[in-house]
């Protein structure tokens, strides 16, 4: 059971990862933050609408606002899809 759990888990994950690089464009505040964290990013959520992540040693800070959808801006989701494909096989549980 236990392995089936974990197996569930990552396939949505991953599934996750390449909704992103698919569509960009269409990523839930939510779902992003998830990510940066799966990522190694870490980060607090600030005033508001606002989440900010940051993994030692990387220079590019994620910084997440939602708009009126519940979902990133454009470029903030090509900012994610590129640490993903930075940073995928990175995080020590793939």
């Amino acid at each position: 059971m236990r392995y089936y759990v974990w197996y569930h888990r990552l396939s949505q994950i991953e599934k996750l990862l390449d909704a992103v690089l698919n569509n960009p464009r269409d990523v839930r505040v939510e779902d992003a933050c998830k990510i940066a964290k799966r990522l190694g990013f870490t980060g607090e959520s600030g005033s508001g609408s606002h989440h900010a992540f940051a993994r030692p040693g990387e220079p590019t800070l994620l910084n997440f606002q939602s708009n009126r959808n519940g979902k990133i801006p454009n470029y903030q989701g090509k900012q994610l899809a590129a640490m993903i494909e930075k940073y995928r096989g990175d995080d020590g549980e793939n």
